[in-house]
């Protein structure tokens, strides 16, 4: 496996928690305010871009390219798995969040 990659994955994931915890987060804005909708689509791509990517790499594995290391394919995988547990547990969060403010009373 090369170092590069492994260094790459450990950025990834530092940024990612950064993020997280509301830090710096690369978000796209217009004019300094931070659009729900758009930051949204833009995880949602790129959750559907690493899942596409460690298909690819799993079906170039699978049928022999020497390109593709069995290790680079899992490390694929495992990102696109992590980032859609990520949003799926996001999407239970805000689901839990609209139920919350729908049952106060006023």
């Amino acid at each position: 496996m090369n170092v590069s990659n492994v260094d790459s994955l450990l950025a990834q994931m530092r940024s990612a928690m950064v993020a997280a915890q509301g830090g710096a987060a690369k978000v796209p804005a217009a004019s300094g305010s931070v659009d729900f909708a758009n930051v949204l689509k833009s995880q949602l791509d790129g959750v559907s871009q690493a899942q596409n990517q460690a298909e690819e790499m799993q079906k170039a594995f699978v049928m022999g390219d020497d390109k593709v290391s069995l290790s680079d394919t899992m490390i694929a995988m495992q990102k696109a798995n992590i980032q859609f547990q990520t949003t799926l547990q996001v999407r239970n969060k805000v689901v839990a969040a609209y139920n919350d403010i729908m049952n106060m009373q006023v």
